[in-house]
């Protein structure tokens, strides 16, 4: 059976700066590398909150991204 092993783990927040010439929202990433592996989704949301609060922009979404190797 496979197995996947997290190598990497970022954090990404997603802002809405704008709205564009259609009407469409203009998104804006900024990205946390080094993010400890063991790290909880409540400890990340309060990370992101904490980051959020010092934004003027509109928060559109949170991510965490995880890269892994998989080992047979």
């Amino acid at each position: 059976m496979a197995q996947a092993v997290i190598t990497t783990s970022k954090l990404r927040l997603v802002f809405q700066v704008g709205m564009d010439d259609d009407g469409k929202p203009v998104l804006k990433t900024k990205t946390f590398s080094n993010i400890q592996k063991s790290a909880t989704a409540d400890q990340l949301l309060q990370v992101a909150q904490a980051i959020i609060g010092l934004s003027n922009d509109t928060i559109s979404n949170i991510e965490r991204v995880d890269n892994a190797d998989l080992l047979a």
